[in-house]
């Protein structure tokens, strides 16, 4: 799995939010995918990177403007009762 997190300029509200996350969703298959406008990001989780080009594009198609890419991988954290050492 890996997180990815796009800085997005020009989300002003929550439905400028919903269109981000729909063109998305439509675009790629991933598991989660949300967007702040307040923070200007918006992370996706998918299991395989998306390449960067491709994002701009489907996110640029909607008006809004992605300023940064940035993945890393990505594990989901859970409670155990066994720690692993």
């Amino acid at each position: 799995m890996v997180k990815i997190t796009l800085d997005v300029e020009g989300m002003a509200c929550g439905m400028c939010e919903a269109h981000v996350n729909d063109a998305i969703r439509k675009a790629f298959s991933v598991k989660k995918v949300s967007s702040s406008f307040h923070k200007k990001k918006t992370e996706i989780l998918a299991e395989s990177a998306i390449s960067e080009e491709d994002l701009r594009r489907v996110v640029d198609a909607t008006g809004y403007t992605v300023t940064g890419v940035h993945t890393e991988p990505y594990e989901k954290k859970g409670f155990s009762l066994f720690h692993r050492d």
